[in-house]
């Protein structure tokens, strides 16, 4: 029996199908595009070569993932029975996801984790879902369920790393984020966990010079690996006041890349949106040409995440494609998925509202609507950094709104995060405009 080259028994029909085997496993891993290799290996019915093609439709995150997907996944269940256990449980989660059942598509990595705990693949996999599911704790459990076993790949430890940064555990993903780094200088997840860690610790300067440093490794990754490490670097030049060389990034290395997949548009949504919050004109071009490739995702309704931002991007284009992406996700939370479908309609549709409201200066209406949401917000999923976008949003709301007792809830968040990140020249552009309306001294911050 062959194996990959993690070490993983493979059924194989071909034995030249190793190769692209391992391109997907190795390249998935480390989130770089020669993952995408498997494709030309799918005349092989090898159950787990076509699982790993039917996994790379499913990531295209659009309403045609799914039909795509289906003809490899079932020919990878119609091999089922001749598949080792591993390969089983792997097909059996895809299965999962197919269906929109992403609890169960965790439980079943989980599982996989802790039987197999140098199956990777579906440990990234495992990863991907929890965090799509604002389950936090689940992409930690996982990655340290495996650690001990495969603590000789860098990547391992770059998936404990952003495990735990999401759950707030700052001191233990520096460390695994470092340890990784040093095993591989090109570890590109475990660059974006550190640079979350500096965020979150107000290490602005250092941040953006730790990216900038390593961004010569960032050859060969997938677009979203590529350009959302990028969109990092500019969240740093954002917080330094450096807004025009961020505008600068989002034009050569944030949009562009693959224009039609979904990681590549939400960031540029969120890039512009987070360049106008800090005062910059970002151009009525930049938005109309982004939401061209947005108006095709009215029907999508893959992840909520996602259709809150190509919401405010359509909406901030002045697109009339905006309203009917409203009224479709109204019209789909109470039809979604069992699994997320509370996280639809009790989240995604006052968020949805309360983004479209802000876009069109409606500031009422988004910081009632955005303040049913926020609290529950990380069910949505997304990282701390990325759904930060909607309380920058709400906080907007509440600074222009007029309504002085909100002034001041503005004014009480703006320290709060001042106090945290010190150095932030927007937080304290942002801050000293509310005290100058609420009669009070500057805040004191950075200039």
């Amino acid at each position: 029996m062959h194996q990959d080259s993690l070490g993983n028994p493979l059924t194989l029909d071909d034995a030249a199908s190793l190769l692209a085997v391992n391109d997907f496993v190795e390249g998935f891993i480390a989130s770089e595009a020669r993952a995408a290799n498997v494709l030309a290996a799918a005349q092989d019915e090898s159950p787990i070569v076509q699982a790993y093609c039917a996994a790379l439709h499913l990531f295209a995150e659009s309403r045609d993932a799914v039909p795509n997907a289906l003809p490899y996944l079932r020919k990878a269940q119609a091999g089922a029975q001749r598949a080792t256990a591993r390969e089983r449980r792997f097909i059996a989660a895809l299965d999962a996801w197919a269906q929109g059942d992403l609890a169960l598509a965790v439980a079943l990595h989980q599982e996989q984790a802790q039987e197999f705990p140098r199956d990777l693949a579906s440990l990234k996999l495992g990863q991907y879902h929890a965090f799509n599911l604002g389950d936090n704790p689940a992409m930690l459990r996982m990655s340290l369920t495996a650690l001990p076993a495969a603590a000789d790949v860098p990547y391992v430890h770059g998936m404990a790393a952003f495990g735990h940064e999401q759950c707030h555990r700052l001191r233990e993903a520096r460390a695994c984020a470092l340890h990784a780094i040093a095993m591989c200088r090109k570890e590109p997840w475990a660059h974006h966990a550190l640079a979350h860690v500096m965020l979150t610790e107000g290490q602005l300067e250092e941040g953006l010079g730790f990216l900038q440093d390593v961004s010569d490794t960032w050859t060969g990754l997938n677009s979203f690996m590529y350009t959302h490490n990028w969109w990092h670097a500019a969240l740093f030049l954002i917080d330094l006041g450096r807004e025009d060389e961020a505008l600068a990034v989002y034009d050569t290395h944030v949009w562009g890349v693959e224009k039609a997949y979904s990681q590549d548009q939400i960031g540029a949504v969120s890039l512009l949106a987070r360049l106008e919050l800090a005062g910059l004109q970002v151009g009525a071009q930049r938005w109309a040409e982004l939401a061209d490739w947005l108006a095709v995702r009215q029907q999508d309704h893959v992840l909520p995440f996602l259709d809150l931002q190509y919401l405010y991007g359509l909406g901030r284009a002045g697109r009339t494609e905006a309203d009917v992406l409203l009224a479709n996700i109204e019209h789909f939370a109470p039809r979604a998925p069992a699994s997320q479908r509370d996280t639809w309609v009790q989240v995604c549709v006052p968020a949805a509202r309360g983004l479209l409201a802000h876009a069109r200066g409606d500031l009422r209406t988004a910081i009632d609507q955005l303040g049913l949401a926020l609290p529950s917000l990380s069910r949505i999923g997304g990282s701390h950094a990325q759904r930060d976008l909607f309380e920058q949003i709400h906080l907007d709301a509440l600074a222009r709104g007029g309504n002085p007792r909100e002034l001041g809830a503005a004014q009480s968040l703006l320290q709060q995060r001042l106090n945290a990140q010190p150095m932030s020249r927007r937080l304290a552009r942002q801050a000293d405009a509310a005290y100058a309306t609420l009669g009070l001294p500057a805040s004191g911050g950075a200039t």
